[in-house]
């Protein structure tokens, strides 16, 4: 492994050139969630090209779907009958929510405690620069990479990846691979490699509760006319568990149930409750919500989940006297194998249909198509090398986890590839608050990351290379 040696002592060198090239990219704040950043996110996707270009790929394009932002495709084939590699990761980012919170300024990288604060640091700027970081050690030490490397960065994924599918079959014919890497996960503590090889669905759906057409002065109709806000509160609150099953007729059908020999391996991995509730700054007197006789991350990883993501009548700033028309709440169901979106959907459904208070009218939609879980099995000579390359460049053995997260794409993108295998690998830890305030980046680990997919490049030319049917 000499070869990749060399490459991994440039980095060491360069780590602060790595660095400035991912403060120029954190600086441009290009948001896809809120539809306003169409010019950043130009720009954004005009820098990962150039720094494509900088790592020596030969063939880069930016993509501009008709109804959505640019994403970057660049390849660089070193020999046709070797491996391939497909790099994927996202430049768009959330945006700046909680400003108070921010100890820093969220668009301008800062290092603090050898940490990468900004947003999009950790989630997933940081992912990028590390992809391109690993290719261009090779340019620079071995003149090009020791297997051919095809990099796609989207810039979607913030708002569910809705046209990297599309993208996918319409440029598959430069997108065969013989491994999918992704680097926008977790690993469970700074030091400790990970590999995600199970992911939660997720089902969203919009109730409308509405009681008139208009709204009425709360002093005049106040206690005559029925209120759709409380009557949307009293359904919701029927959906707390209590640290009990959802409370949910249907929702637990086709659960595939935690072995306990998967139950002994999650009690063995590192985090407790004391650590959570660091982590996630729980206040005092709070206590975790998971179920009665199961750890943190057999709920997460294995348990479905209701979440309410937005509830909206009026807002606190534009408050008035009145018995308002209407409410509306959004609720996303995390989903784990071996459920059936479409059941998970009607059961909810269901539920949130039920008699209200007053005979106040309901209404429910989806929020976009379900999403299915995904789950793989670790195995398989990609995967040998991935541990290995993990176990070299932090020094650790890396462990095989779960994530409560979804990424929609990577089930239909592994069948599009062919089967080929998808390896999810950690860049972000419990400090990291991805989509939070003050996002951040182990600047260490991150450094280990990429001399990780250094070593992997050159371990995958022992993996021969899969058909192309």
């Amino acid at each position: 492994m000499n070869r990749s040696s060399q490459a991994c002592e440039w980095l060491d060198l360069h780590s602060d050139a790595t660095v400035q090239e991912l403060a120029d990219l954190v600086a441009i704040p290009g948001i896809s969630t809120d539809g306003m950043h169409g010019t950043e996110l130009e720009r954004s996707a005009g820098m990962v090209a150039s720094l494509a270009e900088a790592a020596g790929f030969p063939e880069v394009e930016i993509i501009r779907p008709e109804d959505g932002y640019p994403a970057v495709l660049a390849s660089w084939v070193v020999d046709p009958a070797a491996s391939t590699i497909l790099f994927l990761s996202h430049h768009d980012v959330q945006p700046v929510n909680f400003a108070e919170k921010w100890r820093s300024e969220p668009w301008q990288l800062v290092e603090r405690d050898g940490r990468l604060f900004g947003r999009g640091s950790a989630d997933d700027k940081g992912g990028v620069i590390a992809q391109l970081a690993a290719v261009k050690a090779w340019k620079a030490t071995r003149g090009a990479p020791p297997v051919n490397v095809r990099i796609l960065v989207e810039g979607e994924e913030e708002i569910g990846s809705r046209n990297l599918i599309p993208l996918v079959k319409r440029y598959q014919h430069k997108l065969h691979a013989d491994a999918l890497m992704v680097c926008d996960t977790e690993n469970l503590e700074v030091g400790l490699p990970c590999i995600t090889c199970s992911l939660r669905g997720v089902v969203t759906l919009k109730v409308t509760v509405q009681s008139a057409e208009i709204p009425a002065h709360s002093g005049m109709a106040g206690g005559g006319l029925a209120d759709p806000a409380l009557a949307l509160c009293w359904l919701l609150g029927k959906l707390c568990w209590n640290k009990g099953p959802i409370p949910v007729g249907g929702l637990y059908e086709g659960v595939k149930p935690v072995t306990e020999a998967e139950r002994a391996i999650y009690r063995a991995l590192p985090g407790d409750e004391s650590t959570l509730r660091r982590d996630l700054e729980v206040l005092s007197g709070v206590s975790l919500a998971f179920e009665t006789g199961k750890n943190f991350y057999e709920q997460t990883w294995r348990r479905p989940a209701v979440t309410l993501i937005a509830l909206e009548a009026s807002s606190i700033s534009q408050a008035s006297n009145q018995v308002l028309p209407k409410a509306e709440a959004i609720i996303s169901c995390r989903i784990v194998p071996d459920q059936d979106p479409a059941r998970v959907t009607q059961a909810l459904s269901e539920f949130l249909r039920q008699p209200l208070p007053w005979g106040v009218q309901v209404s429910v939609t989806e929020m976009g198509a379900p999403v299915k879980w995904w789950k793989t099995n670790p195995d398989g000579p990609a995967f040998q090398a991935a541990v290995e390359s993990l176990h070299e460049g932090f020094g650790v053995r890396p462990v095989p986890i779960g994530c409560g997260g979804t990424i929609g794409f990577i089930e239909p993108l592994e069948e599009m590839l062919g089967g080929a295998p998808a390896l999810l690998f950690g860049i972000e830890d419990p400090a990291s608050n991805a989509h939070a305030p003050n996002e951040s980046l182990h600047r260490g680990d991150w450094h280990k990351l990429t001399r990780s997919m250094v070593r992997f490049l050159e371990r995958m030319r022992e993996v021969s290379p899969r058909s192309k049917k």
